[in-house]
């Protein structure tokens, strides 16, 4: 199990290089800000068209498939999943659905009358509140709302998320959200401070993922026989490796601090490190265009009715 490869979530793919790596982070920001609020009170056409947007895009930027395929492939079988129980799942509606018509078939006419023409009537759609519904397994209108609704959000919130990170370095992170939080500065907030402690947390993501890895090996090369231990022991067990990970973690935030103290950083704001050089180019001013459009046919097509 290698988790740093299998599952490579939060963590930057530095080579090979795509278009998505080189738009400004700040752009790449907003646009992230656009797939996770557009998402509100939007229709669910919106929705489903938001995870086929970021479908598309990792395919466009040619993201190797092996960065992609497993992680992406969990992600839609966990949405899939949540969509059929969410589906057949009860909506909460406590009403006896019955027909609009009457239960006997009884022919209306109206009186002749000469002076109009007959005209054929108007074939008007039958209308069920209850789609599918044989035995126990009952799917409602409302409840295949709710499951698109779900499914459709955790895809957008995980994945959209995750292609940020898998595109753009920590410090093109840092320095895009320190540039984009300037102005509260005149509220003394303490920017640089927020970004550096921003930047240690992306870097910590695989330190975290690497403590978990060892331990899970050193766990399975014991060779514990589970069924003799019981569910009392095999929790005592997983209570131990889960202590053992917090202490590693916090072994590993002492010397990270340890670190930056012996090479004299004591302050952000005595040692300012320029992280990234941040200038709009062409691409990313399309980009820019390009979201324009985006939140022109959310606000056009994508209002929930």
């Amino acid at each position: 199990m290698d988790l740093l490869r299998s599952l490579p979530l939060g963590l930057y793919l530095e080579q090979p290089q795509t278009w998505l790596h080189k738009i400004d982070p700040r752009v790449k920001f907003a646009w992230l800000m656009s797939f996770l609020t557009s998402y509100v009170l939007a229709n669910n056409n919106w929705r489903v068209l938001l995870v086929v947007v970021l479908i598309l895009a990792t395919l466009i930027a040619r993201i190797p498939r092996r960065v992609w395929q497993q992680q992406m492939g969990w992600l839609l079988m966990l949405s899939f999943f949540v969509l059929v129980i969410a589906a057949i799942s009860p909506d909460g509606l406590g009403v006896d659905y019955q027909s609009r018509l009457p239960a006997n078939e009884q022919i209306l006419t109206q009186p002749a009358n000469s002076n109009n023409i007959k005209e054929p009537a108007a074939e008007k759609k039958a209308y069920s509140y209850v789609l599918f519904h044989k035995g126990p397994v009952k799917v409602t209108r409302y409840s295949l709302s709710l499951a698109v609704r779900l499914s459709t959000l955790i895809f957008t919130v995980i994945y959209s998320t995750n292609l940020y990170l898998l595109t753009t370095a920590p410090e093109e992170i840092t320095s895009g959200i320190e540039s984009l939080m300037q102005p509260l500065r005149r509220f003394k907030l303490p920017v640089t401070e927020i970004a550096l402690t921003l930047t240690l947390s992306l870097r910590f993501i695989p330190l975290v993922l690497e403590e978990v890895q060892n331990l899970f090996r050193s766990v399975m090369t014991r060779a514990i026989n589970w069924k003799k231990l019981g569910l009392k022991g095999a929790f005592k067990v997983w209570m131990t490796v889960a202590e053992r990970l917090l202490e590693n973690l916090l072994l590993r935030a002492d010397q990270m601090a340890n670190a930056m103290m012996v090479r004299g950083f004591t302050s952000p704001n005595e040692h300012r490190v320029q992280w990234h050089d941040l200038r709009l180019k062409g691409r990313d001013w399309l980009a820019i265009a390009t979201l324009i459009l985006f939140w022109g046919i959310r606000l056009a097509i994508g209002t929930q009715a």
